[in-house]
């Protein structure tokens, strides 16, 4: 590998705390390993993780003049192998030392190769190299369900399922809070359309005036929507005929969260355990 220019005492230790990280980096005996193998010197294994970490590389960049030892440690550190059944560990760690890696126009790959990348000079511009979708929809503020269900897709920038299991959030929301069982478009009748009752069994407002009964109808409508769209394909279709690209996940993934807001906001209109 080429000499890659040293990394700043920042970027360094940016790097060394998102290994080092008290709850979700590396272990201690995992540095101690990793260094040996880098053939790195260990000087202060007592100390912190993140500052043992630090003092070690930085050491070592100065004796190189130059970066390749940490890139060495990194690209060891993120093998995919060694996440083999921790692949939300790998995605999460990945993509917080992608942020830092852009600064020195690098990127680590989901192969756990790194490449040469643009550098990024701002921070929004780092957080886009390592992922511009979930930087936008915490910029939305995104429902935090939505989230929930699709985290580690988004991480992986698996779109396609990402949309599919954020959909299905949508439907055990209207479970939880309506005690029924079923599914799609059947379910979302059950639950807000009247049937054969004066009222449904959730409501979306008071259902006093005209207009609330018309909101009431078009928030039906859009539920049943969203899920005959976005679930049913991405449920039955291959991924490779079914494409869902960053605009159609982020647009999608919007109207899911205004979806869960207003399903938050439903209330029953029965006494609790009467059923329809």
């Amino acid at each position: 590998m080429p000499a890659h220019p040293a990394f700043t005492s920042g970027q360094l230790q940016a790097l060394c705390d998102v290994l080092g990280d008290t709850v979700a980096g590396l272990t201690g005996s995992e540095i101690g390993r990793l260094l040996s193998a880098c053939g790195i010197a260990d000087p202060n294994p007592s100390l912190s993780k993140r500052l043992r970490l630090f003092e070690a590389l930085q050491a070592r960049q100065a004796q190189d003049r130059c970066g390749n030892a940490v890139l060495d440690l990194i690209q060891r550190a993120m093998a995919p192998v060694s996440y083999r059944d921790r692949t939300g560990v790998f995605d999460t760690r990945r993509y917080a030392m992608n942020e830092i890696l852009a600064f020195a126009g690098m990127q680590l790959g989901e192969d756990g190769e790194l490449r040469a990348s643009e550098k990024a000079t701002t921070l929004s511009q780092a957080q886009e190299r390592a992922g511009h979708l979930r930087n936008e929809l915490r910029r939305r503020a995104v429902h935090s369900d939505v989230l929930q269900f699709c985290r580690v897709e988004l991480l992986q920038k698996n779109y396609f399922h990402a949309v599919l299991e954020a959909t299905k959030s949508v439907a055990e929301k209207i479970r939880r809070k309506s005690g029924l069982l079923g599914d799609g478009e059947s379910l979302v009748e059950a639950a807000f359309g009247k049937g054969s009752g004066p009222y449904p069994l959730l409501a979306f407002n008071t259902l006093q005036t005209a207009s609330e009964q018309m909101e009431h109808a078009g928030l039906i409508k859009l539920l049943k929507g969203a899920i005959g769209t976005f679930r049913n394909p991405t449920a039955h279709a291959p991924k490779i005929s079914w494409v869902v690209n960053e605009r159609d996940a982020l647009e999608t993934l919007t109207l899911l969260s205004m979806l869960h807001r207003r399903l938050d906001e439903a209330t029953p209109t029965r006494p609790s355990g009467q059923q329809p």
